[in-house]
């Protein structure tokens, strides 16, 4: 099948094995992401087919979709095969397979546990190269006010301000709040600096009676809780 698949478009291929005529007849949860990828990207190029082209990447991503969907237009861009218009569809595709994400979040607004906190910071910057630190406002049932940024900064690290972090919980009258912040590396050990924010933030809150409930290190699909933990 390798030999077969290398030397024929995928247009002459048995028609249960195109992208497409996959997804129609078996469903799109039969297809794989490189499969999947091929069909945003329509075509190849020359003896190359866009399931080809789809597996490059991936391969070199080590076939992880969130670095994918890291990639500037300029980055997709250096593959054979894809222009602008393609890069374009597949930026697209990811973005609005993370704005579904985002609203599945919002439908469920109550913290129960990490998990729940997690899927709103992976949410807001589980894809980013550089790092984030937000905020998870919480009322007394411990239903979701509102989530903010309070900083970005670069690959290794970013500035945290107490002070802005509990003028926006007073503001919103939170009961209590959820820290969250982004490793790009994928590390998801807490830093030595990690470790003296939470503790910095959690003292300040109890003397401003506002809870700090946990701290979240966010790593690609993954992530670590304080709480969980028993760091908190």
């Amino acid at each position: 099948m390798e030999n077969y698949e290398n030397h024929l478009p995928i247009k002459n291929w048995a028609e249960d094995d195109r992208p497409r005529e996959k997804l129609r007849m078996k469903g799109r949860n039969s297809l794989s992401d490189a499969e999947l990828l091929a069909i945003l990207l329509g075509t190849g190029y020359r003896n190359e087919s866009a399931l080809d082209v789809a597996k490059a990447i991936l391969k070199d991503l080590c076939d992880n979709l969130a670095e994918l969907s890291r990639l500037a237009l300029s980055d997709l861009m250096k593959y054979k095969g894809i222009g602008e218009a393609k890069a374009v569809t597949i930026i697209a595709a990811l973005e609005l397979g993370k704005r579904r994400n985002e609203a599945t979040v919002l439908a469920k607004d109550k913290i129960t546990s990490s998990r729940d906190a997690f899927e709103i910071f992976r949410s807001k910057m589980g894809d980013l190269p550089y790092e984030e630190f937000w905020i998870i406002l919480l009322n007394k049932a411990n239903k979701v006010v509102r989530s903010c940024n309070i900083s970005e900064g670069g690959i290794s690290g970013t500035v945290v301000d107490p002070k802005k972090v509990f003028k926006i919980a007073l503001d919103h009258h939170a009961s209590s709040i959820i820290l969250g912040h982004n490793h790009p590396s994928g590390n998801l050990q807490p830093s030595e600096a990690d470790q003296k924010i939470t503790k910095k933030i959690r003292e300040a809150g109890t003397m401003l009676d506002v809870a700090v409930l946990d701290h979240l290190i966010i790593g690609d699909d993954r992530y670590f809780s304080f709480a969980d933990e028993g760091m908190i």
